[in-house]
């Protein structure tokens, strides 16, 4: 099975890391959006079937905590699993995005980090082995 995701990154150079890691991890993945800042995101959720969502923190117009909580307030995208990517080091933050249900990944990092962090909070890949 195929998992769409979104991206969200306000830097073009990171989403398209993040994506080239992804595919090189071996995860199954379907169709790929990508988006600037966490009020594109939520245009993206809106328009198409997600599978998944990667947050930045730091963005400009609306940042990735605040577009987590909206996607939880909105009964469409709250079953979303969201992976966060951020050189973020604040415990205090990193607690705060995990008690969410965001799952946390510090930059830099690497494909095994990431499949293995995707494969766990959604599930794929386990009946493969």
């Amino acid at each position: 099975m195929a998992i769409n995701i979104l991206i969200v990154d306000d830097s073009s150079v990171m989403r398209a890391m993040i994506l080239k890691t992804m595919r090189m991890s071996g995860l199954p993945i379907g169709e790929t959006y990508q988006a600037a800042n966490g009020q594109e995101g939520l245009d993206a959720l809106e328009q198409h079937w997600i599978d998944l969502a990667i947050v930045d923190i730091n963005m400009p117009v609306m940042n990735g905590e605040e577009m987590i909580d909206r996607m939880q307030e909105n009964p469409d995208t709250k079953d979303i699993p969201i992976v966060v990517i951020s050189t973020e080091g604040s415990e205090t933050r990193i607690e705060r995005l995990q008690g969410k249900g965001a799952s946390f990944i510090q930059k830099p990092f690497t494909p095994e980090i990431i499949r293995d962090t995707i494969m766990a909070i959604t599930g794929i890949g386990e009946s493969d082995e």
